[in-house]
């Protein structure tokens, strides 16, 4: 059977010599047109011995010339889009003896060149991956490993000696129509192949780049997985843990609090250098000046390279949710609720059992902003995980640091949230401390008391960040609320809490409960003090002093967010503090003196209460401040030392 002809394919010769045309004619130009063509070459051809199907049975019975003919003609960089549409037409026609004996023919095949072809390559390729797959489900891994190999810019080696100085087209200008027919060919497949969903995911986990790749690279791919649980929903869950894994690694490689502020400092007075330079040489009248500086934007671009990857991927992911949670502009509470418990899950497996990561878990405070019922389903889901004692003591207690930070920062928790939380944080500790003050145990020890310490923890860095909006309004009951609390009995009992606790929480705490004289708590931190017996061991330099500052090895997860790009965000829901002006150091150490009448108090505490919104103090933080000094901790600066009372 003869294949159809195509569009520049030699025709048929004539019998005998063309037919004379009659002179005058105005033939002439024509007949020697005629003539030129028929006396060229033919172009160049796609037939080597016939048919596909020709080739394929020859090669079965050990005629190899035409087979390695063809092979040699599909991986020719410069074959042109009709033979490639030729050749295709006719494997999706012959895909049944593409079976796994013919592997080698099917993997040059899914090399061909055709996402930068034209429109009818890209569609007649389409349309033979479907057929490829429906007919012949063993080729189903190489076709999906091709699609996801394309989930990124492509591969290019710029040399310089010996030297890569880039991995990725970052700059083509093709990328998104690229992609856009790569999530088409998947879908493609998944239609035709109901269980490629278990067969996609190990490929696209073998697939991630490094994080030493570039930017872009990581950003495409990335995007380009979070695209497929749009229309492979079965594979959101497991394509967020791939995700959140890989920036949790990336998050916890570097000291965030540290590292990120030494790159910017060092990009600070980099570009300080040379502006001082640029303004000795171009002394400019019209530049902007603020003092004897140069006003100039800073640039949203982390110093740090890791901090700059995970910048971007976070604000990728931020994109995400938000999309995903929001239909027309709108919430939609089914969508929110459905990607909520996805999250939580991946929270409690990778999230909750990593130690001091910095920023990813915000995408939980993200999604909680929304609305208030997942804030609370949250805090309540937290809760659970502090209370129950089968769960172990690490996880117990990282729990509740969730809870107080959480609490503490988000400004989208009412104070009536906060009270209810206090609640059940307080009177689990009281019936801790029931329970052991008649036990052996009932001394202080990390080890057996760990969660009770946290939750302690908790509740006393909620109390210090929500106190004057504890206060606001009626100020008696605010005042009668806290009292309720019984703060004196835990600060009081034999387990000891204010001697775990950091010392940046006891301070402020002790100096608030003094002034609104609930509980009087320097008594108790003086006798720690001279029981604390400071660990010495030797070094090169000499014996030094090592202080226990953290016990508890605990950390505030939502400490102030550091990324430039992901932090816009994050900033409209984040509750930002500054440091306390040495008025403010100075009331700490009045208590109050309750006057004689209620109008008396009422006149009092309107001074001390700011709005909900607004700054409320100083922010403890994880990072040991009390042994270093951040070069700028924003929203969290180190902290103040409140002079005892005299």
């Amino acid at each position: 059977k003869n294949p159809p002809s195509l569009p520049g394919r030699r025709p048929c010769r004539f019998a005998g010599p063309p037919p004379a045309l009659p002179p005058g004619s105005g033939r002439a130009c024509l007949e020697m047109n005629l003539n030129s063509f028929i006396s060229s070459p033919p172009k160049k051809t796609v037939r080597f011995g016939g048919t596909l199907t020709d080739i394929l049975l020859k090669h079965e019975k050990g005629e190899t010339t035409d087979f390695e003919l063809l092979k040699h003609q599909l991986s020719d960089p410069d074959i042109k889009d009709a033979q490639i549409i030729n050749w295709l037409h006719e494997f999706r026609v012959s895909v049944a003896y593409l079976t796994k004996e013919r592997e080698q023919l099917v993997s040059i095949l899914l090399k061909l060149p055709w996402l930068r072809r034209s429109r009818e390559v890209v569609e007649e390729y389409l349309g033979f991956l479907g057929n490829l797959v429906s007919a012949q489900t063993v080729h189903l891994r190489p076709c999906l490993r091709m699609i996801v190999s394309h989930f990124h810019p492509p591969r290019i080696t710029i040399r310089e000696g010996d030297v890569d100085i880039s991995d990725s087209d970052d700059d083509d200008e093709n990328l998104p129509e690229n992609f856009n027919t790569c999530h088409r060919a998947l879908q493609t497949v998944a239609r035709y192949v109901p269980s490629t969903p278990q067969f996609l995911m190990p490929i696209l986990v073998e697939n991630f780049p490094f994080i030493n790749k570039s930017e872009r690279t990581l950003e495409c791919y990335v995007h380009n997985l979070l695209r497929v649980t749009v229309y492979l929903p079965t594979l959101r869950l497991q394509i967020l843990e791939l995700i959140i894994e890989k920036l949790l690694k990336l998050d916890v490689s570097f000291s965030p609090q540290q590292d990120i502020e030494d790159a910017e400092e060092t990009a600070h007075n980099s570009d300080s250098e040379e502006k001082s330079t640029e303004e000795g040489l171009f002394d400019m009248e019209d530049e902007e000046r603020k003092g004897n500086k140069v006003v100039s934007s800073s640039s949203e671009r982390m110093a740090h390279p890791l901090a700059e990857r995970l910048d971007i991927l976070m604000t990728i992911l931020f994109s995400y949710i938000k999309d995903i949670c929001h239909v027309d502009g709108k919430l939609d509470i089914n969508n929110t609720k459905d990607l909520y418990r996805d999250l939580v899950s991946v929270f409690d497996k990778l999230i909750l059992p990593t130690h001091a990561s910095c920023h990813v878990q915000y995408f939980m405070f993200y999604i909680c902003s929304f609305k208030l019922g997942l804030a609370e389903a949250f805090l309540d889901h937290l809760w659970k995980k502090l209370r129950d004692p089968n769960n172990p003591s690490v996880i117990r207690q990282t729990a509740g640091s969730y809870i107080g930070s959480f609490l503490a920062r988000a400004k989208f928790i009412p104070v009536v949230t906060v009270k209810a939380c206090l609640d059940l944080l307080v009177n689990w500790m009281h019936k801790y401390i029931d329970n052991q003050d008649t036990g052996a145990n009932a001394y202080c020890d990390v080890a057996l008391h760990g969660p009770f310490y946290s939750t302690c923890q908790t509740v006393f860095y909620t109390f210090i960040f929500r106190h004057k909006q504890l206060l606001d309004g009626n100020l008696r009951k605010g005042l009668s609320y806290l009292q309720s609390l019984n703060f004196e009995r835990i600060v009081m009992c034999q387990l000891n809490p204010l001697k775990i606790c950091i010392p940046s929480i006891v301070n402020l705490f002790a100096a608030i409960t003094r002034k609104y004289q609930l509980v009087f708590c320097y008594t108790i931190i003086e006798r720690n003090n001279r029981q604390f017996i400071p660990v010495v061991r030797s070094g090169a330099g000499g014996d030094l002093v090592q202080t226990c500052t953290n016990p508890l090895d605990s950390f505030f997860p939502f400490d102030p967010y550091m990324l430039k790009r992901s932090k816009k965000t994050i900033d409209p829901f984040y509750q930002f503090w500054e440091e306390l002006s040495a008025e403010d150091l100075e009331n700490l150490k009045k208590p109050i003196k309750k006057g004689t009448s209620e109008d008396e108090d009422d006149d009092f505490l309107k001074g001390e209460t700011p709005q909900n919104d607004g700054v409320v103090g100083i922010a403890p933080n994880s990072y040991e401040s009390n042994t270093r000094s951040p070069v700028s901790s924003i929203g969290s600066p180190p902290e103040c030392f409140v002079p005892y009372p005299q």
